[in-house]
Parts: structure tokens; sequence; C-alpha cells
């Protein structure tokens, strides 16, 4: 059996992928066969493709979500079936093929109640918004919350998680035009365009205070900003750097005993019983409504034109890959 890959030929800045023909052998002994209906690109995708986040081995197959359907089980794989609707996230990378092969511990079956593009769109950045809202930080009612690109991905996702949780939530986004999306998501409050002075308009909203956690997948100098509108005693979470590396932080920043966190959904997700215990805690959440829109589609071949989307900064939501 044949399927169509995307190789990433050679990490760089711009990157260099290659459409190829792969064969495909039968399972082996605990793995699924799985015929993607569609891939979830991430910002994980960008770093590893730009080399900020190095792969084990180059040239390589990158993305870390789909869902499909099973097409042929290995033995000892008594959980799945031909024909079961599926999806996974997380490690290992290689989403962005027709086929794939895959451990079947990797897999989560979906509920008749979620689509795959849904499923597609979310689960990864549903995973990693409980990983962030209830182990990085657990959210409770009357926190005050910042989010940075509530309108995106992730930070739609974050918006209504810490919103479910009794949280109130202030928002930043690019652009006007993204106003409709965030209050779509619950934000309470929005700070618009990356000129505005971030800590001023914080604390205005907070009574001097300060959030009690904010969420930064911004990166360049947004992270101090983040840092300094966090109440003492708060946490300031980097979780990306889509403007850019992120300068040096001085350890006097932290004063007076604010919090810094750098969690790695990846990382959380390499044990297998956790990843599977955040994977099924991510679905239910996706069922009762903690999605990402989708933003737009794109062939599996075109997929430097995803890329390019995603780093645009003008996608609202999610963006995939259709094979």
């Amino acid at each position: 059996m044949t399927d169509k890959i995307i190789l990433l030929v050679s990490p760089s800045e711009q990157g260099r992928f290659e459409v190829r023909e792969q064969s495909v052998p039968d399972p082996g002994e605990g793995q699924v066969l799985i015929r993607h209906q569609a891939i979830g690109v991430n910002f994980l995708d960008i770093y590893h493709r730009k080399g900020i986040y190095p792969l084990p081995t180059n040239p390589a197959v990158i993305g870390a979500e789909a869902a499909g359907v099973v097409e042929a089980v290995g033995s000892g794989v008594s959980d799945f079936r031909a024909g079961d609707r599926v999806a996974y996230a997380g490690p290992p990378v290689g989403a962005y093929a027709s086929l794939r092969l895959i451990e079947a511990e990797r897999v989560v079956k979906l509920p008749d109640s979620i689509s795959m593009k849904t499923a597609a769109s979310s689960l990864l950045k549903a995973m990693t918004a409980h990983m962030l809202l209830e182990k990085t930080y657990m959210v409770k009612a009357g926190d005050m919350v910042l989010v940075h690109a509530a309108a995106g991905g992730l930070g739609s996702i974050l918006t209504r998680g810490a919103k479910a949780r009794g949280a109130v939530v202030i928002g930043t986004i690019g652009s006007e035009e993204k106003a409709v999306l965030a209050r779509a998501a619950g934000a309470d409050h929005l700070i618009v365009g990356r000129d505005a002075d971030l800590v001023s308009e914080v604390k205005a909203l907070t009574d001097g205070n300060g959030v009690d956690v904010a969420y930064d997948g911004i990166g360049g100098n947004t992270l101090l900003k983040s840092l300094h509108s966090v109440r003492p005693f708060g946490i300031a979470v980097t979780i990306g750097q889509a403007a850019g590396p992120i300068p040096p932080v001085g350890v006097e920043n932290l004063r007076p005993g604010k919090f810094l966190a750098h969690p790695s959904i990846m990382a959380w997700c390499a044990d297998v019983d956790r990843y599977r215990e955040t994977a099924i805690a991510a679905l239910r959440d996706i069922e009762a409504g903690i999605v990402a829109q989708v933003d737009s589609e794109y062939r599996l071949e075109e997929v430097a034109a995803a890329h390019a989307r995603m780093e645009s900064g003008r996608s609202s939501g999610s963006i995939l890959l259709m094979p």
C-alpha cells in the first residue's frame, strides 16, 4: 500500500517540503494503520520546520495531530478495529501523510458527536489547555486570567476553558476584526494591538493588582510585559514564540514573588498514561463545546501555504490540511 507524505527535507527559516509517495507496511504488533481525513496545523509544526525545536532525524515527516479511520490493526490490538473513527495528538510527530502507522496506545476513539475536522483542529489545543488550566495553574472561579491571541486556535480554547471554570478573561487580539471571535469565545475584556500598553491596561482592569495567571504564546518582548502584568505571587506561562525568540529574562523581573513557567505539551504527553488521561479529558471538553473554529483548509500538498497563513497573523482559529 502506498501513501502520500510531506517530507521536511531541510529545516530552516523557510524550510523545504517535498511531496513523496511511500510504501506503508502492514501494522505490526500493537500498531494501527489510520487513513487521515483531517490533519491539524500548529505553531509546533512551524518551530519544527524552522529548526527552533530540533527533530531527532532529518529529513522528517512533521505534524502532531490528526483524525481519521482505522484501516487495519496489528496483533495484540483489541481496543480498535477497521472502520473505527479515531484521533491522536502529541508525540511522536508524523501526521503530514495520508496514511500513518502509529502505536495503538497513542490513539483515542472519537465519539460520534465530534467530527473529524473538529478533532483535528482542537484535540492538541484542548489537551494543551487542560494542562495549562489544570496542572500548570489550577484556574478557579474569580481568577483574573490573561490570554494572548484570544481569537486564535489555542487562545480561543483557553478562553472558553477559563470561562467554564468561572474565571474573568482579559484577551489580547491583533486587530479589531478579531474582536467578534474573541468575545464569542467568552473574553470579558479585550486589549487590541501589539503596540497597546499591556501592563497599564491590565492594571486598570484589575484595580492595580495584575492577573493571577498570564498565558503567553507570543514570545518576543511580550513575555516580559506579561510577567509585569501578573500580580505578586501570580504566574506567567510562556507557551510559544509566534513573534520571535524570547530575550533573556532577568530574575529581578520576578519580584515580588512572581513565578515563570515554560510547560510543554509534548513533554507532558511523553508519558503514555498521562497522555491518555489528558486526551480523554480534552475530548470531554470538546464535547462540551470548548473547541476552536476552523480558519481555513488546505490540501495536503499545500502545506507551505498553510504555514504561511498561520505565520501571517491573519488567521482566526485553526488551520487544517486535508489529505
